[in-house]
């Protein structure tokens, strides 16, 4: 402790002191304030997202739960492969809309990294009778084809699908984005490089979020010149980015809002959980769930899951917190 002799110049350092914390403290109390006046502006006008299903028109103002139909023999995580034919996928679609589901997200083309190709044929095979099953039997629940293909987006769309999610946002099939806008139909557009073969090995980034968020910027006015109305984007988690990235962009997700489209989240048993954890994904729910409430916080809008009732309630706490 130092003493001083001079004692106005004590008094003069002791009067500083005490101005800084009253300042200090005034700052914190109007950050406070001007926080609780933009949560209040927050629920007093909310942002209104509404989409047009093929004329019916959604409302999409709370967080929504997506789950992962994959009618494929190798897609990453064992436990969502199911093909139309089998004798439980009736089962598991009904399970997974008693589980709360908003929107049932079918697949017929893996894209884990390495996957093998197929052709358009083989894709159509299966998943337009998934589609049109679901389709009769759920006709309240929205239907979203996963597909890079526009003429496999084109087919699910006239047999009965509503929303078209692509991994690729346009890149892997160049008569895509004109399909959608001339479908009037949601597009889900997804950041990745290269293909599902190659994408691993595409991870370096100059800088990654702004790089992310000036692609979507441009896919944007894309869209838009197509006469896509209703867009969703996908940051990629996994596709194309390392774990550290992945991590970089779930905890910088908020700063992709600016560009006022919902945002969904595909956390769902990746590896940038189980190998962070070093387990495996079937042991990987518990990371999920952990991962999905930091996406809701930052601003995500929309769940895309293997885990249908996990992710419900997690969005039914997430809510509590933050009504």
């Amino acid at each position: 402790m130092v003493f001083f002799r001079n004692s106005s110049l004590q008094r003069l350092i002791t009067s500083v002191y005490s101005l800084l914390v009253w300042v200090s403290n005034l700052v914190r109390i109007k950050c406070f304030e001007v926080t609780k006046e933009l949560r209040i502006e927050d629920k007093l006008f909310p942002q209104k997202i509404t989409v047009n299903l093929q004329g019916r028109l959604a409302t999409w103002n709370s967080p929504m739960v997506m789950g992962i139909v994959n009618l494929t023999p190798d897609s990453f995580y064992e436990g969502s492969r199911i093909q139309s034919n089998d004798l439980d996928f009736g089962k598991r679609i009904e399970t997974m809309v008693e589980d709360g589901v908003d929107i049932l997200d079918l697949g017929g083309y893996s894209s884990r990294p390495g996957a093998k190709d197929i052709s358009v044929e083989e894709e159509l095979d299966r998943v337009l009778p998934a589609i049109k099953w679901v389709a009769q039997e759920f006709p309240d629940i929205p239907i979203s084809i996963d597909t890079f293909r526009a003429e496999v987006a084109k087919e699910s769309i006239l047999n009965g699908a509503n929303i078209v999610n692509d991994i690729s946002a346009g890149e892997l099939d160049s008569e895509m984005i004109e399909t959608v806008g001339s479908l009037k139909v949601p597009y889900i557009a997804m950041h990745m490089r290269g293909n599902p073969r190659t994408m691993q090995s595409q991870s370096k980034y100059s800088d990654l979020i702004p790089e992310i968020l000036y692609y979507f910027s441009e896919k944007l006015d894309q869209f838009k010149f197509f006469g896509i109305n209703d867009v969703v984007i996908d940051v990629g988690f996994g596709f194309a980015k390392s774990i550290d990235q992945n991590y970089e962009l779930l905890k910088n997700l908020s700063v992709f809002k600016s560009l006022s489209c919902p945002m969904l989240v595909g956390l769902s048993r990746k590896s940038m959980i189980y190998k962070t954890l070093n387990i495996t994904s079937e042991e990987a729910l518990n990371g999920t769930t952990a991962l999905h409430m930091v996406a809701l916080r930052n601003g995500g809008n929309i769940l895309r899951v293997h885990d249908v009732k996990e992710a419900r309630e997690t969005i039914e706490l997430y809510k509590k917190l933050y009504p």
